[in-house]
């Protein structure tokens, strides 16, 4: 993809501090910080989202987030590390190249998730896992 951002990243067109790489991932700092020591997992093949991924790209990006994690532990010893990965808009993907986010977290540092609770029915449950196994 010619004009998406974060090939050009990849690419080394466009700036980025980078923390680490491998053959499948680019672990960058990310411009828009929440917290100091928030950074990037980004794909290195230009994939739109987690869907997109193979197995392969989908266990190295995570060894990576993990290894990101890993850092932020030991230079920050923060209260807490948050991960996210969004896919689509309404998921609040501004990115439409497959990434996660990980990033140190502290008390009261401004970054808030609701999570409204639906609580279906162990019926309803069953009936959604079956359809799901079916995909599968």
């Amino acid at each position: 993809m010619n004009d998406c951002v974060f090939c050009k990243i990849v690419r080394g067109e466009i700036p980025a501090a980078v923390v680490l790489q491998d053959e499948l991932t680019l672990v960058f700092m990310d411009i828009g910080s929440v917290n100091p020591g928030h950074m990037l997992v980004a794909a290195k093949p230009h994939v739109e989202n987690l869907q997109g991924m193979d197995g392969e790209l989908a266990g190295a990006m995570f060894r990576s987030a993990a290894r990101a994690a890993r850092a932020i532990e030991a230079v920050f010893r923060p209260a807490g590390i948050s991960v996210y990965q969004a896919n689509g808009a309404a998921a609040g993907q501004t990115v439409f190249h497959a990434h996660i986010h990980v990033l140190p977290r502290w008390e009261n540092d401004g970054l808030t998730f609701t999570w409204p609770v639906k609580h279906p029915s162990r019926e309803e449950l069953e009936k959604v896992a079956a359809l799901l196994r079916a995909a599968l």
